[in-house]
């Protein structure tokens, strides 16, 4: 019998092969699965905390940016309904002052003519001197005079249809001093027989004269024949 003893030729080398990553295994696993420790837990935890403020401030921003196009929005609308409200404002208003323009300008132009018919009127009117009538013109400058009165009388007339301030009237349709409600107290009304009589002759005195010399000259007439 030989006395050197090898060891190694009983050991089978396939089986201490596979025996040690079993042995490792049981012992603590393998280093991909092991059981995550507190600074792993902590790590991840701040990741999150680090993803989740990014996460935030995105959507802060997203927001701020969603108000500014919100008002861009708003004042596009304000402008867009301003406009369409200013031109049509501004269009009413053009017709409306031309229209009131032509109608001041005709009403001044019509006064303006009023003025001058009144004028002429009252030249007219202050241009009789009856004191300077004589007998043989009488009848004439009579008739004249009655035919001035009473073209001055028409001019006054139709004045006073025209413009109503000639009557006493507010150009709103009021009345100055007395209320619109209120008719003013009337001449006649207040008057007795007596005060009538002697306002119709007086009112009437120049077609009274002239009646009396038409009979004068028909009974003249009549004398003659």
């Amino acid at each position: 019998m030989s006395s050197d003893y090898d060891a190694t030729e009983f050991v089978d080398g396939d089986f201490q092969a596979h025996k040690v990553p079993q042995s490792a295994s049981a012992a603590g696993g393998l280093p991909g699965q092991r059981a995550p420790t507190r600074e792993d837990v902590d790590d991840e935890l701040m990741r999150k905390q680090q993803q989740l403020a990014a996460i935030m401030r995105e959507k802060e921003e997203k927001e701020r940016e969603r108000g500014a196009l919100e008002e861009v929005r708003r004042r596009q609308m304000e402008f867009q309904t301003g406009r369409e409200e200013a031109i049509q404002n501004l269009t009413r208003g053009l017709g409306l002052l031309e229209e009131a323009e032509f109608s001041a300008r005709r009403d001044t132009e019509q006064m303006a003519k009023a003025l001058t018919d009144l004028r002429d009127a009252l030249s007219k009117v202050q241009a009789i001197h009856e004191e300077t009538w004589t007998k043989d013109n009488f009848s004439v400058e009579l008739t004249r005079a009655l035919t001035t009165l009473e073209n001055s009388r028409m001019e006054w007339n139709s004045a006073r249809l025209k413009f109503p301030v000639l009557s006493g009237q507010r150009s709103e349709g009021g009345t100055v001093g007395l209320d619109a409600k209120t008719p003013p107290p009337s001449l006649l009304a207040q008057s007795n027989f007596g005060e009538l009589c002697r306002l119709g002759l007086a009112l009437n005195w120049p077609l009274a004269v002239v009646g009396l010399l038409a009979l004068a000259v028909l009974a003249l007439i009549l004398l003659r024949h």
